[in-house]
């Protein structure tokens, strides 16, 4: 049996620090916000959109992103989109949507002292599991 399509590519800005666990089990997972804009024109004038988005990341990748982002770093994600679902205490189900991130670059930093020069490339992360199971 395959498995529907279900990929995202956003890129964007962190919107606060990345939060990095690790749960009982061993493995690590890192959370983080994404703000990604987007410009288009209506009457004339240019407009923005700003759309937020809650990424997660496992394992090696995790750490890696927990130990080099931070708030304001701009990002490339890639990765599907997972929808959890629960009961709150009232008895309403619940539902939120988030990414679950297999690639991550970040973007280069440019230093404003003159003498630290600019991150010459961006760094790439890969998860290499296709799913971590807790």
């Amino acid at each position: 049996m395959l498995n529907n399509l279900n990929s995202i590519i956003i890129e964007g800005n962190l919107t606060r620090d990345p939060q990095l666990k690790t749960i009982p089990n061993g493995n690590q997972v890192c959370s983080f916000a994404v703000a990604s804009n987007r410009y288009y024109r209506h009457n004339d004038q240019t407009e923005q959109e700003v759309s937020f988005f809650e990424v997660e990341t496992w394992s090696k990748l995790a750490q890696t992103c927990g130990e080099v982002l931070k708030k304001g770093r701009g990002v490339r994600v890639v990765g599907r989109l997972k929808q959890d679902r629960w009961e709150d205490p009232n008895g309403k189900t619940q539902a939120r949507i988030k990414i679950v991130a297999e690639h991550v670059e970040f973007k280069p930093v440019f230093k404003r002292d003159d003498e630290a020069g600019a991150e010459k490339a961006a760094m790439v992360a890969e998860d290499t599991e296709a799913e971590t199971v807790f």
